[in-house]
């Protein structure tokens, strides 16, 4: 006996439901796609791999800062073109492309506010904006932050993602190791604790200069730290690299680290770090 017969062979519509751009996000690590809503609960770290998305100053500012507000200093510095430094296109167009496209004027913000009511200074890099590189203006502005953290005694937490100097301004970038170095010593020298927290990737002149001058050097899960990327050391040495080599966890195992923390928890192990260090910890 029938019970029913399908007139159509396929059902069908009248309008084409379109998925939103960006709902769903693929984890590199997995191949799997998880929610976006999803991740930004989670601080863009994936919940089920652990996989540490890229973020940059506006994300870290947000959930650093308590209540994400702060006092910004320093944007009032931009890069120049003194060099008149071209390759495939001039520096100049190139920086007028990465502002535009980021809503950024360079790679490094300066941020004053309170974590968890600790008063703070929290620097931190945007790898998006021409790889995150140390020009001028990002040691200028760094420079700046550590005087102000150095004056008023306040912490420094900078947050490093860097493809390395700034090979459009030659020496004057090179020269923001010595310059951001130097500064560094000053600090210490004052009695200020400094945290460098390092993010995926921490390269070049960065790792060579302020990155890793911290009273304490922590990262986050499988970042890339290192002065030459991997590629370029495996053709200079000819051989194959341990597996893992320059991540966040070999370089703990290396005596490199001090400590590596995900995500969602580093507001957390920040705050209770800076109290060890102010005599202010209380269990």
């Amino acid at each position: 006996m029938t019970w029913f017969k399908r007139k159509d062979k396929n059902i069908q519509t009248d309008q084409r439901k379109e998925m939103p751009e960006g709902v769903w996000v693929k984890v590199p690590k997995t191949g799997e796609t998880v929610h976006r809503r999803e991740l930004e609960d989670n601080l863009w770290v994936d919940p089920l791999s652990g996989y540490h998305f890229r973020i940059g100053s506006d994300e870290y500012f947000s959930f650093l800062f308590d209540k994400g507000e702060f006092e910004e200093i320093g944007q009032d510095i931009v890069p120049t073109d003194p060099l008149e430094f071209e390759d495939r296109k001039k520096y100049s167009d190139r920086l007028d492309e990465y502002q535009e496209k980021t809503g950024k004027t360079d790679a490094v913000r300066v941020g004053i506010g309170k974590m968890n009511d600790l008063d703070v200074v929290i620097t931190c890099m945007d790898f998006n904006f021409i790889g995150g590189s140390m020009g001028s203006v990002v040691g200028e502005r760094i420079g700046m932050a550590i005087d102000h953290a150095r004056k008023n005694e306040k912490p420094l937490i900078i947050i490093s993602q860097s493809g390395g100097a700034r090979m459009m301004e030659s020496v004057l970038s090179l020269m923001q190791m010595a310059k951001t170095s130097a500064k560094l010593a000053q600090l210490e020298e004052s009695g200020v604790p400094y945290i460098s927290l390092m993010t995926n990737p921490t390269t070049g002149g960065v790792t060579a200069s302020f990155a890793m001058l911290g009273d304490f050097n922590i990262a986050e899960p499988e970042a890339l730290i290192g002065f030459a990327g991997p590629r370029v050391i495996r053709q200079t040495i000819g051989r194959d690299l341990p597996e893992g080599f320059q991540r966040s966890e070999y370089l703990l195992d290396h005596g490199f680290l001090d400590f590596i923390t995900p995500r969602p928890q580093i507001k957390g192990k920040l705050t209770k770090l800076i109290k060890i260090l102010l005599h202010k910890y209380e269990e």
